[in-house]
């Protein structure tokens, strides 16, 4: 008998550890349920020096639903003061959308999460042109927001008024790439706004 005990203790053992590390791992959808995380859902995201990229693959990989990058036809240099200077550029001129390289049919999702750096005190042109090109009418529109110290501005109100029809949610605003605990950030966030 003790020798059946000892072999079954440690399997037990092992059995709690794994089920305890499985219910942690679900422990955020269980949270969600019953809200935006029941929809079909798209992450989509502008992203220069890879802060915005990041923080929209810790979203998409909590909320699920597919990712797209907005991306524009002819990229932006990758020497930063060039950058920025031509982007002071664009957003001198509000009427500057620049061309993107693809876009996607946002008409199959019901909520849509738009990330974009913090340029100039505004969203990235790029975010514009995808706002303005594709039709949000009935779509809740999630925003998330990187910046290097500024803060998010009135980036989330400016998405509402470009993504005509749509119910705008509490933005989720970083610094560059939100640190080592960023995921945790964003998963508060998330349940937030469920």
């Amino acid at each position: 008998m003790k020798k059946i005990l000892m072999f079954i203790i440690p399997i037990l053992a092992v059995c709690t550890v794994l089920l305890c590390a499985a219910a942690q791992n679900n422990q955020f959808q269980k949270e969600t349920q019953g809200g935006i995380m029941d929809k079909k859902i798209l992450t989509a995201y502008f992203s220069w020096g890879g802060n915005t990229k990041s923080i929209a693959e810790k979203i998409q990989s909590s909320a699920g639903g597919d990712i797209f990058r907005i991306e524009t036809l002819v990229p932006y240099p990758a020497d930063y003061n060039e950058t920025a200077y031509g982007v002071a550029k664009e957003q001198h001129d509000k009427d500057i959308k620049p061309e993107l390289k693809a876009n996607i049919d946002v008409s199959k999702y019901d909520v849509i999460f738009v990330g974009t750096p913090a340029w100039w005190y505004t969203m990235a042109p790029a975010v514009k042109t995808f706002l303005t090109e594709n039709n949000f009418e009935g779509k809740i529109i999630v925003p998330f927001i990187t910046h290097g110290g500024g803060g998010q501005y009135s980036i989330a109100k400016e998405m509402g008024e470009l993504a005509k029809g749509s119910k705008v949610l509490k933005s989720f605003a970083v610094y560059e790439d939100g640190g080592a605990d960023a995921q945790a950030k964003i998963d508060e966030w998330l349940k937030e706004i469920k």
